[in-house]
């Protein structure tokens, strides 16, 4: 029996410094505003009752110095979410005082909200908004778009992601080939017209050539 006590001793440690499943939306950081909370509880009951996939949001102020992914997956399986032979569920985790968040998809789904989708869901919905100062509407988003996909409709996250992929304007970048443009077209027009002229003008004198309605002085 003692033995057992020491066996478990481990595992007590390790789920000591994780929060409690309150709800289907646990906000111990504080980020998300009361009417938010109140409609994505809502929201995730809803989908849930709808077929068996179940998502949980989970924000915390910190992780104490631990990487994301293996905390995110600790507090997958202390949790237990989704169901146990289906392996079905999904979290979605924010630590803002550390910039971190990550979404820890079961077995049952990974085929489903592939690491692609939950990549495009966290750069193109959640980075924007919380930059932004928006956590509310960043883990809406979310949401959103992970109910979309789960309920078979991947095409417009993916068609989003492939338009965010195109390089952004810099104006820096056009400054440049505009001076490029305009230095060309000294340089070589300079070139141009000591050439040219001389092939295609009509000589009028030594040294200078009339072309394009314009007198060329080569003296």
């Amino acid at each position: 029996m003692l033995s057992i006590f020491f066996l478990l001793l481990p595992i007590a440690a390790l789920a000591a410094d994780l929060p409690a499943l309150t709800g289907r939306v646990v906000d111990n950081a504080g980020i998300i505003d009361v009417g938010t909370r109140a409609a994505l509880t809502q929201k995730l009951a809803d989908f849930e009752t709808k077929g068996s996939d179940q998502i949980v949001v989970a924000t915390i102020p910190s992780l104490g110095g631990e990487e994301i992914e293996p905390y995110a997956n600790r507090l997958f399986r202390f949790w237990k979410l989704g169901q146990a032979k289906e392996n079905n569920g999904v979290l979605l985790l924010v630590a803002p005082n550390d910039r971190k968040m990550r979404i820890e998809v079961g077995y049952g789904l990974e085929g489903t909200l592939t690491d692609l989708h939950t990549k495009l869901i966290i750069e193109n919905d959640m980075v924007p908004a919380f930059r932004a100062g928006d956590f509310s509407g960043g883990i809406t988003k979310a949401v959103d778009d992970m109910i979309m996909v789960l309920e078979g409709n991947p095409e417009e996250l993916e068609a989003r992601g492939k338009r965010n992929e195109q390089a952004p304007f810099n104006s820096d970048d056009l400054f440049f080939a505009i001076f490029i443009t305009i230095w060309a077209l000294i340089f070589f027009g300079g070139i141009a017209m000591t050439i040219l002229p001389p092939i295609f003008g009509q000589k009028i004198g030594p040294g200078r050539y009339r072309w394009l309605g314009m007198t060329f002085d080569q003296n």
